[in-house]
């Protein structure tokens, strides 16, 4: 690499404009850099949502659901597929392989879809295709001074929602409490009986009356043309007076009137209002898009007296705070680092020389990552936050060997490049074994990769500048600044010196005691508890009231209302929303809930107390005792819970139910277990009419019967200029099991209450059907406490599957009992982790193979990973963190920091063994080295440190428990690695360096012997 050191003095010129034009594009990019929270990836997960009005959750799983599943069964690249099936709705969620063709697979499901014969009643199925662009970047609130009336939800429509959609970078908006007003048609039964006109007359009539029907092509006056009848029935006033009979209109024997649908509302603090939410597009910023959607709601209450418009949630703040507080962990960590460089080398300019690499590299990282595509967030910042002490190793190893070279050498531009060059071999593996760990993450597939390589490119694009910086730039700026430069003399340490020398004497000792502390350290580990991942600041506060299902719709809003009262009476409180029922947009997104559920999302002033905000509404269950009341804060990217998940599958539900009641009562007292609850707590009474066929058809009583119990839409006609949907409302008013009975339907004997011919049959059924792979599951979910994660889930199988002592629970042949959720995806998590690590040390001993040229320095080297492995351990022990995955990826990173420092001083022991004994050049080689590592692994520690106190970001990786394991981890590595690397060499080496120590000896005795003679 020394080449590099001799054309950056041949064109000194050149190398000045590039660093000063590195720093330029630098700044450029990171103001150009697209902002957001994670990187853009499509998740291995893709639902197909259906929604059929009216339908009980057993006609929706025979007739959609069950079609559904069997459509997907053979789709390449499935791995799972989950259904929900409730009241109304349908959900197939289809888990793929991390590495499938997602757009082919939405395609083959398309395919699959249309050939499908769905029920008439059931909507067109979504198919929903879910990503990180799918996390909400501001939630609009839009109310009117004179309510939601259909005039207002049209101009919503037509004039505000393109303010919105015109935005540049906008990729979706889900709009909510639009969903329009219907003219409804209430029969009287009296009035009908008493003018004589039966109800298949009505319907007949109010059918045919806005229809547009081609007659057929016809020659009129020698031209062909086309004929066709058009119903004219387009007002409510043409409507009331459509004629039954001659002089009976329609408004003599009904009662018509425009209203809002009751299962669905929508209220923004506390008012009845319309919610936007905005999505961005994968490629565009989102603090811009989230600004610009501020100015356009500006606009829109400017242009517009009758209309206010405000920003209830926007997720531009909380990126901004984010991204603003990585950033300051960086200049931080910078700062630290600088400060540990001027207390080693006690000189403001080779400080200065120094430091000049950080920001360097991270210019042209930041121009890398914008042309590599990848966004500014938690995780690109992550990567250099974490790098930020590496930065400088490479200088500092240059710097110091010019420092110490200018000690006993006369100052000259051949001595800085003599210096570079001794060091240059080092910090190039050293850098490229650091790189070399992040490497394994570009090998993996899918979403796994889209998340991950961001920040492995920014760890490697950072670390590569510098090591271009610390054989460029470094040399120059030293050959200018330190010409006069006093340099205060460094001495080894003779103390150290002597101590590595009885090490080396005393290997046994030195290796014993290592051996016993990695043991420890391993066994330790196995047994700390191994958590989740850290739980995020929130954003929001969700509540969740969840009423059975068998309560009516006017219960669930006069609670949700109620309690939508006390949390706007609460302090602190910024904003509510409030919605109940299922909207056009929000079914295309793929969220769907129970027609008796009520959400509340609530967001807090930045000085409001959060935990006493949800105890305050935790106490108020009592008020609720007939609903589940369910409080939790949740960031953008969704909510905080860590749950274990026990599946228990079969075909006999009476027998699940029985297994998955017995699993729930085996469970719920662990300890660290805060909420226990299964799937199939909720049932409802469902009445089946069981048709005799030899006295009708059954389809025909269930169409008929259908008119009579429901709502039954009969057409459209314009209601203030919107197009409005009439619905015929339900003829009998069926509320108790005799009136159900005494429906009337037409047979071919005439009109009979419906018992005449059907027999009522009453059982109580779930409201929500699961499956698994086309079978039939029940799911008892454990909120758990993440930092005792695997203890908890330990004991849990314990008590489930038994061990040497128990014998668990009794599972029934034909059942299985599976355990998953987060215990699964750490388990998973650990175990890719895991293997990187080993891809990583494999690809680490290779360079350091290629670059020493033998296999036995490679070998000592890596015995500085079971060192680091006792420092991390000591570090989780002293902290009392638990282990997860930001703690794992913190060790991953420790492979590559730690050989680095060993890289170091092995390199200086391979230069002096050309005019040295192994011995003599282990001695020299620590003592010599031992300023540079210590400088590197101080500078390290210190920038990772206010990362120690950083609180835990949604999604990031970067956290406290990954700099507790890297300081942990390196500071113990370190101390060890100047006596244990060198013993090890030297046990390495041991017959030759026996032999030179003997030759030695004799070579010292005999030159004794001969001065004497003399």
């Amino acid at each position: 690499m020394s080449w590099f050191t001799k054309w950056s003095f041949k064109n000194k010129a050149a190398v000045a404009i590039m660093s000063l034009i590195i720093l330029v594009t630098g700044v450029l990019s990171y103001f150009r850099l697209p902002m957001e929270f994670i990187p853009n990836t499509d998740w291995p997960i893709m639902s197909v949502v259906t929604v059929g009005q009216g339908m009980d959750s057993d006609s929706m799983e025979k007739q959609v659901t069950n079609p559904i599943e069997e459509s997907l069964r053979n789709i390449n690249g499935k791995v799972n597929v989950f259904s929900t099936t409730g009241d109304g709705f349908s959900r197939v969620d289809l888990h793929l392989e991390s590495s499938a063709d997602q757009k082919e697979i939405k395609r083959e499901i398309e395919e699959n879809l249309t050939a499908m014969q769905l029920p008439e009643t059931v909507a067109k199925p979504n198919i929903v295709q879910l990503n990180s662009s799918a996390i909400p970047v501001s939630y609009v609130s839009v109310g009117f001074e004179d309510g939601i009336t259909p005039a207002n939800i049209k101009f919503a429509k037509e004039e505000l929602t393109p303010y919105f959609s015109d935005i540049k970078g906008v990729g979706g908006i889900q709009t909510y409490g639009t969903v329009p007003a219907y003219v409804s048609v209430d029969l009287d039964d009296k009035k009908l009986a008493e003018k004589q006109i039966p109800l298949q007359q009505v319907m007949t009539v109010l059918q045919g009356q806005n229809i547009s029907m081609s007659v057929g092509e016809k020659t009129i006056d020698g031209k062909t043309t086309n004929v066709k009848v058009v119903g004219d029935a387009d007002s409510l006033e043409d409507l009331k007076s459509i004629q039954l009979l001659p002089s009976v209109a329609l408004e003599d024997v009904a009662n018509i009137e425009v209203k809002q649908p009751e299962n669905n509302l929508t209220r923004v603090n506390g008012e009845e209002g319309l919610l936007y939410i905005i999505t961005k597009d994968s490629k565009s910023n989102l603090v811009t898009i989230s600004k610009e959607v501020e100015k356009v709601s500006d606009t829109i209450n400017e242009e517009y007296d009758h209309v206010e418009s405000s920003i209830l949630l926007s997720s531009a703040q909380s990126v901004e705070n984010s991204v603003h507080s990585m950033i300051k962990e960086v200049l931080l960590g910078a700062l630290f680092a600088t400060i540990v460089i001027m207390v080693f080398l006690r000189n403001l300019k080779s400080t200065f020389i120094t430091i000049v690499s950080i920001p360097l590299s991270l210019g042209f990282t930041l121009f890398l990552l914008d042309r590599s595509g990848i966004t500014l967030n938690i995780l690109t910042l992550g990567g250099v936050a974490v790098a930020v002490g590496r930065l400088v190793d490479d200088s500092i190893v240059v710097i110091e060997n010019i420092f110490r070279k200018t000690q006993t050498e006369k100052f000259s531009i051949g001595l800085i490049i003599e210096a570079t060059k001794e060091v240059g071999t080092a910090i190039t593996a050293s850098t490229l074994t650091t790189v070399a760990v992040f490497l394994p993450m570009g090998l993996l597939e899918g979403s796994l990769q889209d998340f991950l390589l961001p920040f492995a490119l920014t760890v490697t694009y950072s670390l590569l500048a510098s090591l271009v910086v610390a054989i460029t730039v470094v040399p120059l700026m030293s050959a200018a600044m330190l010409k006069n430069a006093k340099l205060k003399e460094h001495k080894p340490s003779k103390r150290f010196s002597a101590f590595l020398t009885w090490s080396l004497n005393h290997k046994m000792i030195v290796i014993g005691f290592s051996l016993l502390l990695f043991a420890g350290s391993v066994g330790t580990y196995v047994a700390l508890p191994k958590g989740s991942t850290p739980t995020p600041k929130a954003d929001n506060i969700y509540t969740g009231i969840i009423y059975p299902a068998d309560t009516p719709v006017e219960v669930v809003k006069e609670n949700t209302k109620k309690l939508e009262d006390f949390i706007l009476e609460q302090e602190g409180v910024s904003g509510t929303y409030l919605q109940i029922g299922n909207t056009e947009d929000a079914i295309k997104q793929g969220n769907v809930s129970a027609p008796t559920q009520g959400v509340i999302i609530t967001t807090l002033k930045e000085d409001a107390n959060q935990e006493k905000f949800i105890e305050s509404l935790e106490n108020q269950k009592a008020q609720y005792s007939d609903a589940t009341l369910e409080v939790s804060a949740q960031s953008m990217m969704g909510g905080q819970q860590t749950a274990i998940t026990i599946d228990v599958l079969g075909q006999d539900v009476a027998q699940l139910e029985k297994v998955a009641n017995a699993v729930k009562a085996e469970v719920e007292d662990i300890e660290g277990i805060e909420e226990i609850s299964t799937n199939q707590e909720d049932k409802k009474t469902v009445y089946s009419l069981v048709v005799d066929p030899s006295k009708a058809n059954a389809v025909e009583v269930a169409q008929q019967a259908a008119v009579m119990m429901n709502q039954t839409p009969i057409g459209a006609i314009e209601v203030e200029d919107q197009v409005t949907t009439v619905m015929l409302e339900p003829v009998q008013d069926v509320g108790s099991e005799e009136e159900m009975k005494d429906v009337p339907v037409a047979t071919q004997e005439g009109i009979v209450p419906i018992s005449d011919i059907a027999t009522l049959e009453k059982e109580e059924k779930a409201t929500s059907v699961f499956h698994k792979d086309g079978e039939q599951y029940i799911r008892v979910t454990a909120a758990v406490e993440p930092e005792k994660l695997s203890v908890i889930s330990a004991e849990m199988h314990k008590r489930l599957f038994g061990d040497k002592e128990t014998d668990g629970i009794d599972i029934p042949e034909g059942v299985d009992v599976l355990v998953g959720g987060a215990s699964a995806d750490q388990q998973s998590d650990f175990q890719n982790l895991f293997m990187t690590m080993l891809a990583s040390i494999g690809i680490v001993f290779l360079i350091m193979v290629i670059t020493f040229k033998t296999v036995r320095a490679p070998i000592a080297i890596l015995f500085s990973l079971p060192l680091a492995a006792i420092g991390a351990v000591l570090g989780i022990l002293i902290s009392g963190i638990s282990v997860d995955i930001t703690a794992m990826l913190g060790a991953l990173m420790l492979i590559g920091i730690v050989v680095t420092n060993a890289i170091v001083l092995i390199d200086r022991v391979k230069q002096n063994e050309k005019t040295m004994i192994i011995r003599e050049a282990l001695v020299e080689a620590a003592t010599t080295r031992m300023r540079p590592i210590m400088m590197t692994a101080v500078a390290t520690i210190c920038a990772m440190l206010p990362l120690l106190f950083k609180e835990a970001e949604s999604g990031n990786l970067v956290s406290a428990s990954l700099a507790i394991v890297v300081i942990g981890g390196l500071s113990v590595a370190t101390l060890l690695t100047l006596v244990v690397i060198p013993v090890v060499y030297e046990m390495l080496h041991f017959k030759k360096s026996k032999k030179q120590r003997l030759q030695a000896k004799k070579d010292v005795e005999a030159y004794v012997e001969l001065k004497e003679i003399v």
